[in-house]
């Protein structure tokens, strides 16, 4: 075998290896949970509103505006008529509300994708970015085994909420790539002179003087406006700084191995600053501006940055019995116990 067989051979196996890495449920199932409450919240916001035949339902329905024949799904149902949207509405409201409950997770995230896509699709007009990421999320819920633990299907089948059953880790750690994408995208594309260094860092402050964003008068804002220059710098720096997180991955993937560049990145982990910040923007946009779902969808995938073992020790869940074959856990510089890859 020749030298590049041979090293194409071994980086397969290494990729084989890592993704047939399992930890415990938990934090998929919350993660399940808290798309599930996002589904219900994103439709559910519409139904409360009393909004669903204006922004779903075509013109000739009395719609505000001509939808055409709507997305595939929609199209093969008969097009966007009252009968049709709220079919669909109500079927992703019963499968967002199975998601939470963790009935038939995996069918439950694949009815929530499909309804949720077909609907946002319906009229750009009346979404966002959020909506992208909302389904991301679902998908990712399809694929990965998020019944396993803290659902009814459980409790079906063990006569208990919480189950030591394990589950592959990797879409956990799509979700985080999710994310952090995410997050990166938007900081580079911030380039005008009112976010990047050497401008005035007046973005958040313009943005909270637009009525379309505003939950009530901002006018207030312009007392603090260096407080708003700090904000604007600092949510920049994060956005653009936030592929380090990926770096503490690589270090927690095998922390047996040292090195000083792994040590330091395991006594830092930047997951934690990054959470923080991200936790003290996210609420104060929920707080001060109208931007829909987007804090709550993206405050979801944050429950993906920590291993279950990790969730376990913070919130003080039950700790399941976790086999990650093919390594065993390995102990931490600091002398905790941790899994591999986060």
């Amino acid at each position: 075998m020749s030298a590049g067989n041979g090293w194409a051979m071994s980086a397969w196996n290494r990729w084989v290896a890592l993704l047939s890495r399992r930890e415990a449920g938990t934090g998929l199932a919350l993660f399940r949970i808290a798309i599930g409450l996002c589904v219900l919240g994103t439709i559910g916001t519409v139904v409360g509103h009393d909004l669903v035949g204006v922004l779903w339902v075509d013109r000739s329905h009395d719609g505000y505006r001509t939808l055409g024949a709507g997305p595939w799904l929609v199209a093969l149902l008969g097009g966007p008529t009252p009968r049709v949207v709220w079919s669909l509405v109500v079927l992703t409201l019963a499968a967002g509300l199975a998601m939470v409950l963790g009935m038939g997770a995996r069918l439950a995230a694949l009815v929530a994708l499909q309804g949720v896509l077909a609907l946002t699709w319906l009229n750009p007009h009346a979404g966002g970015s959020y909506d992208d990421l909302l389904t991301n999320a679902l998908w990712l819920l399809v694929l990965g085994d998020a019944g396993a633990t803290l659902s009814l299907s459980c409790r079906l089948r063990t006569g208990r909420w919480t189950s030591d059953r394990t589950v592959p880790a990797w879409p956990r750690w799509l979700a985080v790539l999710q994310l952090i994408l995410a997050y990166a995208s938007t900081g580079m594309q911030k380039l005008s002179v009112y976010w990047v260094p050497g401008g005035d860092f007046s973005a958040l402050y313009y943005i909270l003087q637009q009525p379309s964003w505003q939950r009530t008068d901002m006018r207030w804002v312009a007392d603090w406006f260096p407080l708003t220059q700090v904000a604007t710098a600092l949510t920049w720096a994060w956005e653009v700084s936030s592929p380090l997180v990926l770096l503490t991955f690589w270090a927690r993937a095998d922390p047996a191995r040292g090195g000083r560049l792994r040590g330091l990145l395991l006594r830092l982990d930047y997951r934690r600053p990054f959470a923080l910040v991200g936790l003290a923007m996210h609420l104060s946009t929920l707080v001060l501006m109208n931007v829909g779902p987007f804090s709550a969808i993206t405050l979801s995938y944050y429950l993906c940055l920590w291993s279950p073992d990790e969730l376990a020790a913070l919130g003080r869940l039950r700790r399941p019995a976790s086999a990650m074959p093919p390594r065993p856990a390995q102990p931490s510089p600091s002398g905790s116990t941790t899994h591999p890859g986060g």
